[in-house]
């Protein structure tokens, strides 16, 4: 065998392998923007609910001012986030202060009653799940990602490319803290 054959065959099998290696991290990065476009369409239908939710709970709870501001603040901070991270504050904020406008929904009993407030926090309730199991998804694909760029030798090639780790999406201490129930 002539080394020239040699040489060039293990530079083939080297490009081979940085190609569908380079491949593989391209497949995994659209995986998780994928992901991230599945949580967003499901934020982008919990913040259209909420002018409905808000203008339906305006009726009953006219004195309740301070809870409406707080839960049209955060869905423009939604609607507003550029990137995952801002979104998932932005989320948060959100969903903290739609359990609020839901506990004071309690002292008001025509508007518990209410067909459109039932409807609407049905479909909150339903989108809310949605965004979970999202989240999940998002968060399964970037460590999918990030994995690849951290283990030798796929690391190499995203070094190469300029590969970026992604960030996870993150419940806040609030969300992991203990539900406290009284009877």
């Amino acid at each position: 065998m002539n080394p020239l054959y040699i040489i060039i065959g293990l530079l083939v099998l080297v490009g081979l392998w940085i190609l569908f290696t380079y491949n593989s991290l391209i497949t995994l990065r659209n995986r998780v923007r994928e992901a991230w476009s599945q949580i967003d369409v499901q934020l982008k239908r919990r913040s259209s609910l909420i002018p409905n939710l808000v203008e339906t709970v305006k009726g009953y709870a006219k004195h309740e001012k301070g809870v409406l501001e707080e839960v049209t603040k955060a869905r423009t901070a939604l609607m507003g986030a550029k990137n995952p991270h801002e979104a998932a504050d932005a989320d948060n904020m959100l969903t903290g202060a739609l359990k609020t406008l839901f506990a004071v929904s309690e002292n008001y009993p025509q508007l518990r009653a209410s067909e459109n407030f039932k409807q609407l926090q049905d479909e909150i309730s339903d989108t809310e799940t949605k965004v979970a199991a999202s989240r999940q998804f998002y968060n399964t694909n970037v460590l999918d990602l990030n994995n690849n760029l951290e283990t030798i030798p796929s690391a190499w090639v995203g070094q190469i490319f300029n590969f970026k780790k992604e960030e996870f999406f993150k419940a806040t201490e609030e969300e992991k803290a203990d539900v406290k129930v009284q009877f």
